[in-house]
């Protein structure tokens, strides 16, 4: 039988990311992610907003670039899946964490910090549509200057439509 282990989390850092390195090299960063719930309470009829927070876990490229970019109170769109794990508290107790591990990030909102006025939410790309990160971009070129304008092609003459059957079965 067939599962799907499947997260989608929309909203906002709490603090900024917390960086770390391992022995190898690789980048691991760790966020924790607010989003909220409004219900309107059947008794009373106030409303009345739930906050739920979501430990996050970036690998690789991706925990570099939220290193980056991303620092408390950013928006954030992340795909991913999740993980529980075990460990033991400094009690000895053993306790259970569910954490989700990120496989896919898009920046939402503005520019923060980054000068200018252009939006994350749309133009720049880095494999595929927004600003969404699910595998390494290749690092762009040092900037070179732009090539000399190349001379124009001749235009192609119009086709004729005289040479073409006029057994055309439709």
């Amino acid at each position: 039988m067939a599962s799907v282990n499947k997260v989608i989390i929309v909203g906002n850092l709490g603090r900024d990311p917390e960086i770390r390195y391992m022995p190898s090299g690789d980048a691991i960063a760790n966020i924790a992610v607010a989003t909220s719930y409004k219900s309107k309470d059947r008794n009373t009829g106030e409303q009345k907003e739930l906050t739920e927070w979501h430990r996050i876990s970036f690998f690789g490229r991706l925990a570099e670039i939220v290193g980056q970019y991303l620092k408390k109170g950013s928006s954030v769109y992340v795909e991913g899946r999740l993980q529980t794990r075990k460990y033991t508290d400094k009690d000895g107790i053993e306790r259970y964490a569910t954490d989700i591990i990120a496989e896919n990030m898009q920046m939402l909102g503005g520019r923060q910090g980054m000068g200018g006025g252009d939006s994350f939410g749309g133009g720049d790309s880095y494999g595929g549509g927004g600003d969404s990160y699910d595998a390494p971009p290749s690092r762009p070129a040092p900037r070179q200057a732009p090539p000399a304008p190349a001379a124009r092609p001749q235009p192609k003459p119009a086709p004729n439509f005289s040479d073409m059957d006029d057994d055309i079965p439709f």
